[in-house]
């Protein structure tokens, strides 16, 4: 009977240690906490400042117990979403997954337009300003650095104090039609030149119909730079 007890007594404390043992909403919520803390001082060394918000994690839920620890990574990209999704994941013997919604702001210096900017202006940059802005708020990027627009052409109108996007300029005409330019046929090392006339506009890396001015020819070439097309032989 004693032995019967004893048995019994063990098993029930076996159980009650099983149910027990278990990863909390608060473990969750630490560790997602921690890794946006991770994730903060790291964009803060680069000059950006980050501020977030975890989600609502109902008390109530109960995963399996991990012997490993919890993992914990981005599943959408926050520079692109203020909102970006944080999955939790165990991968030890009971391996299990989870999701938390995040609210993440990253602020940061940005290019803006220092006046209104018309469609098919020629960017310089005197016409930019740098500010602050909310980095990920825009789902079409940012633009930092005016070195690399200078000279780019707006596509469409701009109003002062906008963000600069990349989808807002494009790279101007290299060529246009009508214009007389080099044609380089090439094959390795060897290339032969002859002279042709563009017809049709036509920036750097597009390709271009050209008339070759000696053969009356017409063939398709690659623009390589201004008033510079080359042909495969």
């Amino acid at each position: 009977m004693r032995t019967q007890l004893l048995v019994l007594t063990l098993f029930m404390s076996v159980v009650a240690s099983s149910v027990q043992a278990k990863t909390t909403a608060n473990e969750i919520q630490e560790a997602t906490t921690s890794f946006l803390k991770a994730f903060t001082e790291t964009q803060a060394e680069r000059g950006y400042q980050v501020t977030f918000e975890t989600g609502n994690i109902d008390s109530r839920i109960a995963l399996a117990p991990c012997s490993a620890a919890l993992t914990v990574s981005f599943t959408g990209d926050p520079w692109k979403s203020e909102r970006p999704s944080v999955q939790v994941a165990c991968t030890g013997e009971r391996p299990w997954r989870m999701f938390v919604t995040t609210t993440v702001s990253i602020n940061g210096p940005a290019l803006v337009a220092g006046r209104p900017l018309g469609r098919g202006e020629r960017v310089t940059t005197s016409m930019l300003k740098t500010r602050s802005v909310v980095v990920n708020a825009s789902r079409r990027g940012i633009i930092t650095d005016a070195n690399l627009v200078e000279g780019m052409v707006v596509r469409r109108p701009v109003n002062a104090g906008s963000v600069l996007t990349p989808d807002l300029l494009e790279a101007p005409d290299a060529v246009s039609r009508g214009d007389h330019v080099i044609i380089t046929a090439r094959n390795g090392s060897f290339s032969v030149r002859s002279r042709g006339k563009a017809l049709a506009n036509a920036s750097v890396g597009e390709q271009v119909l050209v008339e070759n001015l000696g053969s009356s020819r017409t063939v398709r070439a690659n623009v390589t730079a201004p008033g510079h097309v080359e042909v495969p032989m």
